[in-house]
Order: structure tokens, then C-alpha cells, then sequence
């Protein structure tokens, strides 16, 4: 065998070893939840994870309350098992944006977490000796929730997710979407989208490659494309109907059902962010939102200095050297599933 070929069949070995303790270990994903308070954000993560994930706060406890109002980012973990895959889930919450009148410090906050996880990785791609402790903790995907208002975006939401837009995925759901009308709801999204085109917003809009895309992902993508932004309802409340155990919301008029298509779009979100487009998002992150901001980082002339390969933390710090070119050169981390 030539030498050439046992390279190859030691990189094939080393990327079924890869996968291998992937799917033992499970996918780790990190999904980001952005919005006012009081749009139901803490009820669709639990809703959607069926866990109890982010307690209800008690906004009757004034002090609580005003703490709450200031910007914190908050990741809590979650383990789960979607269609036999465990996946190690990290949820992102950011409570009290969006409720003061000037949120631009909100705005630098949340963008500030998400670059901090890019400079880990690029750190880490500097070090002589990688770190086999290292965890990757990029921002797969942000869901941003608009207010029902049923006029259109409001200048904050413009502004946060084009700022945002450059740096991850940002999906916008209409938050609490049984508060409007069918028709008024079609309408809503209708000025948002015409919002989106006209501000050039970049949002994860589904794309396709109508030369590598098979009929059934086109197809799959426009449809999901269509349903732009999701609208969603969130509900922990279990009712027996007709036999069947379902997640609903209940009103006088009638009851609304969280799973249920024709009510909103929570399950096909769901599906999306869970099972069908989960590695498309990891590797939009990783080969093109990371490798751009890397490449910023590095023409400004950044100097990179790795850790020390001894001791115990994973990170290395990035430093503005004037230069042109890094100290170092940088080998790209693989994507952690």
C-alpha cells in the first residue's frame, strides 16, 4: 500500500473514531433566545425541550423583577434524544433585553458573548498543543422573538438583527401568535418580510442549491422558506382530547394546540431546529459565520497567543499586535459535533 493510501485510510479511521463517540457522547447544539419579556420565551423553551427548563419568574417580587431587567446571558443544559440521536443541548437565554429605553448596551452584550466563543475556538487553533478538554460553544442558531404588535418591526428589532445577522443564524418567530387573527397573522408576516427585504436584514432564510439539492430538500426548504417568520405558542398545559394527550392553550372561544400545524408553526420549528436542519446550522457556523469572522480578526493583524499547553484552562487570549500577519499560523478546528 502506498503511503499515500495509509494517510488516507488513517484519516478514515480517525473520522469514524470521531463519529463514533459523537453519537455516545451526543451532538452538542446551542440554540439562543432573544426577546422582549413577557412574549412567552421561557414557556416555549420548556415547551420545546418538554422539560422544565427555565423556571417562571415572579414578577410580583419587585427585587427579582428588576434584576430580571437587566441584560444577563444565561446557557443551561439540556439532554435529549431526537429520532435515537442524543443530543447535548445548550440553551441561551437572554433575560431583560429588549425592556429598557435605550438597548444598545443589550445589543453589545449579547454580540459580545457570541464573538467570545469564535476567539475561543480561534485561540484554540493557535495552540501547539490542542486541549482535549476544550468545549466549542458556539451559537448555532438565534431565535428572535418579535412582539404580536401586528404593525411591522420596530427599529430595535431592524437594528438587533442586522447587527446579529453577520454573526449567526437568526430565525424570527412571531411570538404569542394565537393573540391575532388567522388573517391578520398572514398579514403581519407579510410586513415582516417585506421589513426584512427592504432593511437587507440577513436572516437563516433557508437556501437551496438547485444543482446539489435533491427535489424533496428544495421542496422541504421552500416550504419552510414560506412559513417565515414561525409563528409559535408555547403552553406546558396537557388536555386529554379525543383520546389523545396534547399541549394546548384553552380559551373561551375554543382551544388552541401547540403541535398542531393548522394552529401555528411550533412543530415544524421544532423538527427543523432539532432533526432536519440541526447539521445544516452547525455547519453554516462553522464553515462560512466563523471562517468570516476569523478572517477579520486575522487581517487586522491580530496577534494570537495560545495558553500555555500546560495547567488546566482551554482558552488562549487574542490581542491587537499592529501587525500585519499572525504570530502564529492558525489549522482549522474541526466542527464538534
Amino acid at each position: 500500500m502506498s503511503h499515500l493510501g495509509s494517510v488516507a485510510n488513517i484519516a478514515l479511521m480517525a473520522t469514524k473514531t470521531h463519529r463514533r463517540k459523537a453519537v455516545k457522547k451526543g451532538l452538542t447544539y446551542t440554540i439562543m433566545i432573544v426577546g422582549s419579556s413577557g412574549l412567552g420565551k421561557s414557556t416555549f423553551v420548556n415547551t420545546l425541550c418538554e422539560s422544565n427548563v427555565f423556571p417562571k419568574i415572579d414578577y410580583s417580587n419587585a427585587e427579582k423583577a428588576a434584576l430580571e431587567k437587566t441584560v444577563r446571558v444565561s446557557p443551561v443544559s439540556v439532554d435529549m434524544e431526537e429520532d435515537g440521536i442524543k443530543l447535548a443541548l445548550t440553551v441561551i437565554d437572554t433575560p431583560g433585553f429588549g425592556d429598557n429605553i435605550d438597548n444598545k448596551g443589550a445589543f453589545t452584550d449579547i454580540l459580545n458573548f457570541i464573538e467570545k466563543q469564535y476567539d475561543d475556538v480561534l485561540a484554540e487553533e493557535c495552540r501547539i498543543k490542542r486541549n482535549p478538554k476544550f468545549q466549542d460553544n458556539r451559537v448555532h442558531v438565534l431565535l428572535y422573538f418579535i412582539p404580536p404588535t401586528g404593525h411591522s418591526l420596530r427599529e430595535m428589532d431592524i437594528e438587533f438583527m442586522k447587527k446579529l445577522g453577520t454573526r449567526t443564524n437568526v430565525i424570527p418567530v412571531v411570538a404569542k401568535s394565537d393573540t391575532m387573527t388567522p388573517s391578520e397573522l398572514q398579514s403581519f408576516k407579510k410586513r415582516v418580510n417585506e421589513d426584512i427585504a427592504h432593511y437587507q436584514i440577513p436572516i437563516y432564510n433557508f437556501p437551496v442549491d438547485e444543482e446539489e439539492d435533491d427535489d424533496e430538500v428544495i421542496e422541504e426548504n421552500n416550504e419552510l422558506r414560506n412559513l417565515l417568520p414561525f409563528s409559535i405558542i408555547g403552553s406546558e398545559e396537557e388536555v386529554i382530547m379525543n383520546g389523545r394527550r396534547v399541549r394546548c392553550r384553552q380559551y373561551p372561544w375554543g382551544t388552541v394546540e401547540v403541535d398542531n400545524s393548522r394552529h401555528c408553526d411550533f412543530s415544524k420549528l421544532r423538527y427543523m431546529l432539532l432533526s432536519s436542519h440541526l447539521h445544516e446550522l452547525k455547519e453554516i457556523t462553522h464553515d462560512f459565520l466563523y471562517e468570516q469572522y476569523r478572517t477579520e480578526r486575522l487581517s487586522k493583524g491580530l496577534e494570537i497567543t495560545p495558553a500555555e499547553d500546560i495547567g488546566d484552562s482551554p482558552y488562549s487570549s487574542v490581542q491587537n499586535s499592529g501587525q500585519n500577519t499572525p504570530s502564529a499560523p492558525a489549522s482549522p478546528v474541526p466542527v464538534r459535533n
